[in-house]
């Protein structure tokens, strides 16, 4: 069972719902996949809203400032993998996107940032530590690029335990 928060999106100190997720035409990545490291997940409406592209542009841009903090980007809309494939050509993105796509919206729903009224999530943002376990949650207004300030705080805060990291 997944704990939320009063806005409905899960909150800090629950276990993370493992999912897989199509990452390309041909392939998958799982959550799991990243146990042993901390990984950002990047909830956002749509590929080519501009709010989404200058958000997911941003985290592109700090990919390896995350890295630092031994995480991982992930980001996730319902769009397909070849609208997310031409996004990633077009803007450059140097992290995976994901297709929540069939059943639409189901990891979304999971992490309680799915908007039934729209067909799309929310603009949130969860940091899950190596142990699969919610540090950190946010919720953005949908039309606002939440930036990068609020997650590197918070990966700041993670200990050397939870980012993966002996030190």
């Amino acid at each position: 069972m997944t704990t939320s928060s009063p806005s409905g999106i899960i909150a800090p100190g629950a276990i993370a719902p493992d999912f897989t997720l199509a990452a390309g035409p041909d392939s998958t990545i799982s959550l799991s996949d990243y146990r042993g490291q901390a990984v950002v997940l990047v909830f956002y409406p749509a590929d080519w809203s501009p709010t989404c592209g200058d958000q997911v542009g941003v985290y592109s841009e700090m990919v390896t400032v995350f890295e630092t903090f031994n995480a991982k980007v992930l980001g996730i809309s319902v769009d397909g993998t070849w609208c997310h494939k031409a996004f990633v050509e077009a803007r450059r993105i140097l992290f995976p996107l994901l297709a929540d796509f069939e059943p639409k919206g189901d990891v979304a729903r999971q992490y309680g940032v799915y908007r039934p009224q729209n067909g799309i999530s929310e603009r949130a943002i969860i940091i899950v530590d190596a142990a699969g376990i919610v540090r950190w949650s946010y919720l953005s207004p949908i039309g606002v690029n939440p930036g990068a300030d609020g997650i590197v705080k918070a990966l700041e805060a993670l200990t050397p335990e939870q980012r993966g990291t002996a030190g």
